[in-house]
């Protein structure tokens, strides 16, 4: 059983120097007690480098050393150009017949937004093709996306679409930031989940970067495909998903 946790916070006087025990340890374990106690409440961002290593009375290596440390065991996230933050949790994150982003995100009081990373008109590389059922070397539209969840990443995704279908839809993307909406555009009201495919591995360079996540970190890659009332293939799509910060539940 833990000790009850001391309400005086660690200072540089209270590390044990010369005890066997790194500094960057003893300031890694001390947030992370302070996290488990509630000190610092999930969301809530943690002191900057330069104020950990005036508290503990360190240099920022050994900050930047303990929280990489906690950053590895899924309880911070570290930010580029935000801070570091108390990890929020999983978002529990539905696939079902009507897999919609932003109803996921309301349905968990999330604040969403689907950003446009790239997008172009190519020919269909010939596993795309074979998805939307189509001819390989048709022309397709592709939407690069990256999720935010309360201002986070969540995950990075490839839209494919038939291009002759869907004239336009890169605009009316850019206009709605939302691929249910934007089928609207076409009287599309409604469609639904055919297939999903899971599994996982770890990032690639650019998943590293933006999803900004660590090296070690896996990610949930998902291939799917989405269908019209009809039954015909209205998108494919591949995505990764941050795997310390979403859950994902299949509805029955």
């Amino acid at each position: 059983m833990r000790d009850a946790p001391d309400d005086r916070p660690l200072t540089a006087s209270s590390l044990s120097r010369g005890a066997g025990v790194a500094l960057w340890r003893q300031i890694s374990e001390t947030l992370e007690r302070e996290i488990s106690d509630g000190v610092h409440a999930a969301g809530a961002r943690l002191p900057t480098e330069a104020e950990l290593a005036e508290r503990f009375g360190v240099n920022r290596h050994t900050v930047r050393r303990a929280m990489a440390e906690l950053e590895e065991h899924g309880l911070i996230d570290v930010t580029q150009g935000r801070g570091t933050f108390v990890h929020l949790g999983a978002i529990a994150y539905l696939i079902g017949r009507r897999t919609r982003f932003h109803e996921n995100m309301r349905r968990e009081n999330r604040h969403a937004r689907l950003e446009l990373l790239d997008s172009a008109i190519e020919p269909a590389p010939t596993a795309v093709a074979r998805e939307l059922e189509i001819a390989a070397g048709v022309r397709v539209i592709r939407l690069d996306t990256r999720s935010h969840a309360d201002g986070l990443p969540l995950s990075l995704a490839s839209h494919y679409f038939p291009a002759t279908r869907f004239p336009g839809l890169v605009e009316i993307f850019r206009e709605t930031g939302s691929v249910t909406a934007s089928f609207a555009r076409y009287g599309i009201a409604d469609y639904t989940r055919k297939r999903t495919r899971v599994s996982a591995r770890l990032p690639d360079s650019r998943e590293q970067r933006l999803l900004e996540i660590a090296r070690t970190r896996p990610v949930m890659a998902t291939e799917a495909i989405n269908v019209d009332a009809e039954g015909q293939v209205v998108e494919f799509g591949l995505s990764s998903f941050a795997s310390d910060r979403i859950q994902l539940v299949f509805e029955g």
